[in-house]
């Protein structure tokens, strides 16, 4: 099983289907069927926790189905949807309580699935991530401030600076683009390779 995480706009879903390309099974982040996704940009207070739970339960769900699949590939998992979780409480979006039974629940899911054979981080600019948002154009991010944004992309470089739990591959995509760079592609796709035959 190979995760990908990065901050929103970084080319999870793009590398997921290059590497599914390989001869992986997908499994894709819960964007499209996920009723309370865009209601969380108007009102992040009022809906953090309930996306939260939403996205924790969808990943649990993919993550125990993959563990039966031999070559799997996720683009996001339920160990990077921490971040959210944690940035929204200290941004008082998420109450302490809200927080805490959140903590509580991924902890006793932890418990029950199978660590990726390897963690791919994609690391990128903010600016970087904001023109690739703006371009994607999705109306619901496009109301999101700079300081959010920022904020994030903090938050997900401490985690994965201190991410012990499987093998991880840092990636940094400002300068890539391995969806339509045939050269950026291969270059990636052998990273990674060289990574899961040094493991």
């Amino acid at each position: 099983m190979i995760v990908i995480e990065g901050v929103v706009g970084v080319g999870k879903s793009s590398l997921m289907n290059v590497i599914a390309q390989q001869g992986y099974e997908p499994f894709e982040e819960p964007v499209v069927d996920n009723p309370v996704l865009d209601k969380f940009y108007y009102d992040r207070e009022r809906y953090s926790f309930p996306l939260q739970v939403f996205f924790l339960n969808k990943r649990f769900e993919h993550i125990k189905k993959a563990k039966d699949v031999t070559r799997a590939v996720m683009d996001h998992s339920i160990y990077g949807d921490a971040i959210f979780a944690r940035m929204l409480n200290l941004s008082d979006e998420m109450s302490d309580e809200e927080f805490q039974i959140y903590t509580e629940l991924l902890q006793n899911m932890l418990e029950h699935v199978h660590v990726p054979k390897l963690m791919i981080y994609l690391e990128i600019s903010v600016d970087e991530a904001m023109r690739r948002i703006a371009k994607r154009g999705r109306d619901y991010e496009q109301v999101v401030e700079r300081e959010y944004w920022e904020k994030l992309n903090t938050e997900y470089r401490k985690y994965f600076d201190n991410y012990d739990l499987s093998p991880i591959l840092t990636i940094n995509v400002d300068n890539l683009d391995f969806e339509n760079n045939p050269e950026d592609k291969a270059y990636v796709l052998g990273l990674i390779d060289e990574k899961l035959k040094s493991l």
